[in-house]
């Protein structure tokens, strides 16, 4: 029988693998939002500040409301796909840059 953290990681990946093959690499997604937030704000934002907002912005809603899964998923996604899109942004083979 699988735990609470062990359900809530399972479907933190199955999320991502799907959001994957419906949109992509997160880089393509978090870049074009780095780039709008970078010229609304007036400074730079890079993608993977992008996911780390998005996870800020999922623990706040949950000071609303602890009881809520999706925000805890969402979390934990968007600090893996942070994690992911740094990866990217220091890979030399990846062509991530204009």
């Amino acid at each position: 029988m699988s735990t609470t953290t062990e359900k809530l990681f399972d479907n933190v990946v199955k999320t991502i693998h799907a959001r994957g093959v419906s949109y992509g690499h997160p880089i393509t997604n978090h870049k074009r939002i780095a780039e709008l937030w970078s010229a609304y704000l007036g400074y730079p934002i890079q993608p993977n500040e992008v996911a780390i907002c998005m996870a800020l912005v999922k623990i706040s809603r949950q000071a609303e409301d602890p009881t809520i899964v999706d925000n805890y998923e969402d979390c934990l996604a968007y600090i893996s796909i942070a994690k992911t899109i740094t990866d990217a942004m220091s890979d030399d083979r990846y062509e991530w840059k204009d």
